[in-house]
Formats: C-alpha cells, structure tokens, sequence
C-alpha cells in the first residue's frame, strides 16, 4: 500500500481524518507510523497529498492532511475486455487498476461462458476493494469506471460510442495473434489520442465478433504469434500502451 485512499467526505473541512481498520493497521504495523511521520494520502477521483501522524490510539491513527491542488487526469487508455473465467478477473481487477485504465467495458463473447456473467465477482461490493488496492500499489487516486454487456453485439453497434466516442480523438486497437502490425507501432500512432485496447477470450474472437470490430474502427494489432492467457495479455498489452505513451 503506496497511497492511503480516503473517500471523499471522510476528510474534515480542517484536514483532520481518523484512520481505523486495514488501513491503520498498515500504518501501525506495516509502515510503524509514529506522531511526526507523514504518509501519502489521497481523495478517490480526487487529488493526492500528505498526512502528518498526528496521534496514535487503540488500532487508530490521526492524521492532519493537505492536498495537492490538482487532480491527476484519468488514464487515457481504456480496456475492452472479453469476460474471463471468475478467478481470472478476480485477479486482474488490481492489476488493471494498477497499470492505468480510464474505464473497464466487459462485454460477453461466443467463447465466453454465460454463466461467468452471474458471479459474485462482477458485483462492486467485489470489484471496488480490488480496484481500490491496485490503485494503492500504483498511488493513483482516479478510479476506473466499469460497464459489463451481455451482449457483444448491441455493444459494439448500439453502445460503444457513448462510451468511447471516436470524435473526440481516440484510437480503437484490437489485439489479434495474427495481425501483421506489431504493437508498440499500432499503440504508437496514438500518443496524443485515447486508447480503447479490446482483449477477446482466451480462445479468440470469432470471424463475425472479428469483422464487427473491424467495422467499427477497430485495427488489429498483435504481439506476435503466440496466443496468450487473458490475464497474461491485459498485463503485456496495458504495459506496452503506456510504455508507447510516455515513449
């Protein structure tokens, strides 16, 4: 836990804030916060800052906080991502949120299991604590936005564009084993653009799921010939996406 994440209202109008729980217990065992120390804290969907320990109690800590007049702007990569297997997503929720993204669109495939749409793992009470960690990891404090689709089509046709409009600058890329376009040159083209990375299931997208794409402005991309686990290729490609970015 590299950042304390508060949510908003929690803070006073003074800066005051009383800490119990997980997160005192990692000041008081993990990091061993005595009166005097400072930690970095943050607002969700908010700005960063510093907390100065002001008091230590029974499992509490006190702490005096100021924040940065800023805000950090949203990751300008967002994810499109075929629903994987209930332990699989329950492990990349922290990592996607780690790595960067603006929002998560889950959408269903033909070699998606229907029933994987029915766990407990798509629910926030499930999902927010994961994203909540993986932006704690990265001390980031905007949190990505999450939208699950039954149904690929009526996605792809009916809703995509409010949720990723291309007129305001943004490049869609689908990741295809083969496609001829490397990556890091398909990512690189959009540098001043957002990004909408679309992961299919570990089996693939289909011909119809891969022509839909492609007439949506979707360009397929790859990462060479090897066909990778979904937790494996949100990892790689979100990691090459920012890279490209910053390069």
């Amino acid at each position: 836990m590299n950042l304390i994440l508060l949510e908003p209202g929690e803070v006073s109008d003074g800066g005051d804030l009383r800490l119990s729980g997980a997160r005192a217990h990692h000041l008081l065992n993990v990091l061993r916060v005595a009166p005097g120390h400072h930690v970095r804290v943050g607002i969700l969907d908010g700005p960063a800052g510093a907390g100065t320990v002001e008091s230590i109690g029974d499992n509490t800590v006190d702490l005096r906080c100021a924040f940065d007049v800023m805000v950090p702007p949203r990751p300008r990569v967002d994810l499109l991502l075929a629903l994987p297997r209930p332990k699989v997503m329950r492990r990349l929720w922290a990592q996607i949120a780690a790595l960067g993204v603006g929002q998560i669109i889950l959408t269903n495939a033909e070699r998606v299991e229907r029933n994987y749409f029915d766990t407990h793992v798509l629910t926030p009470e499930c999902y927010r604590p994961l994203l909540i960690e993986g932006l704690q990891q990265a001390r980031d404090t905007r949190l990505p936005t999450v939208s699950i689709h039954r149904q690929f089509k009526v996605l792809i046709e009916d809703d995509l564009d409010g949720l990723f409009p291309t007129r305001l600058s943004g490049q869609r890329l689908v990741a295809d084993p083969a496609a001829r376009t490397p990556a890091a040159a398909a990512v690189r083209e959009s540098i001043e653009e957002r990004i909408l990375l679309a992961v299919g299931p570990e089996g693939g997208w289909n011909a119809f799921e891969t022509a839909l794409l492609e007439a949506h402005g979707f360009e397929a991309f790859g990462m060479g010939p090897r066909t990778l686990r979904t937790d494996t290729a949100c990892v790689a490609l979100l990691a090459l996406a920012h890279a490209a970015r910053s390069g």
